[in-house]
């Protein structure tokens, strides 16, 4: 089983941006479709983009599309979430995870990390 760390959130200010990774181990990322997600304080946890096993195919909320990025680096068994132009909207805990079934607008994940926290504040 994959398992998964989380990493480059932090405080920026509105406008800003800021690149997730997502380092897996135990297996490779190749053979996973990959989403991150994000919960908020009091809200539900969504998931925010995706990407396929094969990277032919990605998702993205209305919310970041056009500002967010997934990509990933097999060799570096890596998921990344490229975010620009954040606003406090943005503002959660951000996880990535292997999802099940394929990378759609109905994106569900399992085997959560830690996340990391992205606050957008001036």
């Amino acid at each position: 089983q994959v398992q998964l760390v989380e990493s480059g959130g932090g405080l920026v200010q509105p406008g800003g941006s800021l690149r997730l990774s997502c380092v897996a181990s135990g297996d490779t990322l190749r053979y996973y479709a990959m989403g991150w997600f994000r919960q908020a304080p009091g809200k539900e946890r969504e998931g925010v983009s995706c990407m396929s096993s094969s990277g032919g195919v990605t998702y993205y909320a209305d919310s970041v599309k056009g500002r967010f990025t997934i990509s990933r680096d097999i060799a570096k068994n890596t998921v990344y979430l490229q975010m620009n132009s954040l606003n406090p909207e943005d503002t959660a805990v951000y996880y990535c995870a292997p999802l099940v079934g394929g990378c759609s607008r109905q994106m569900r994940g399992r085997g959560w990390g830690r996340g990391t926290q992205v606050t957008v504040s001036s």
